[in-house]
This record gives structure tokens, C-alpha cells and sequence, in this order.
């Protein structure tokens, strides 16, 4: 195996960047699931209509929060690429 010295890394230039898009996007995530606890506890009778494709809203929202949990990944990986990216070019 191929042992190198370890890369060399100081303060993170985009941590605090980081951080504010993330507390935003957990924040948006955590009202949509509030959403789908809400529908669960107040109406849960709507959880058994069909929906979508003979699916009913229980199932179409709950792969809806996966889906949009690894969307909002995806954003957030790629604002912070783009904030790294900048930085370096501005140094």
C-alpha cells in the first residue's frame, strides 16, 4: 500500500457558510416532516387516501421526505463546492 504523509489542512474559509445553509436546509426539512407528523396526528384518515398511482398519501410522503432529504444533499454539496471553489480563487 501506498502510505503518504497526511494531508495538510487548516481552518475551514467556508465552515461558517456551511453551517448557516445547513441549519437553513435542516430547518425546511424539519418543517415538512412536522408537516407529515401533523397530517399523522390531527387527520389521520387522510394518510389512507390514494394519491398517486394507486398509492396512497402515507407512502407518497414518506419517499417524498427521502427523496427530498437526498435533493437537499445534493444542493448542499453542491453550493458548498461551489463557496470551496471560490475561496481557493480568491486566495
Amino acid at each position: 500500500m501506498l502510505h503518504e504523509p497526511a494531508a495538510q489542512c487548516g481552518p475551514d474559509a467556508s465552515a461558517e457558510y456551511k453551517q448557516r445553509i445547513g441549519v437553513w436546509m435542516f430547518l425546511l426539512y424539519a418543517a415538512i416532516y412536522a408537516a407529515f407528523v401533523a397530517i399523522n396526528l390531527l387527520k389521520p384518515l387522510w394518510m389512507e387516501k390514494t394519491v398517486f398511482l394507486g398509492l396512497n398519501l402515507a407512502v407518497v410522503f414518506g419517499f417524498g421526505l427521502i427523496v427530498f432529504a437526498l435533493i437537499e444533499a445534493l444542493i448542499y454539496n453542491h453550493m458548498c463546492g461551489i463557496h470551496e471553489a471560490d475561496n481557493k480563487e480568491a486566495k
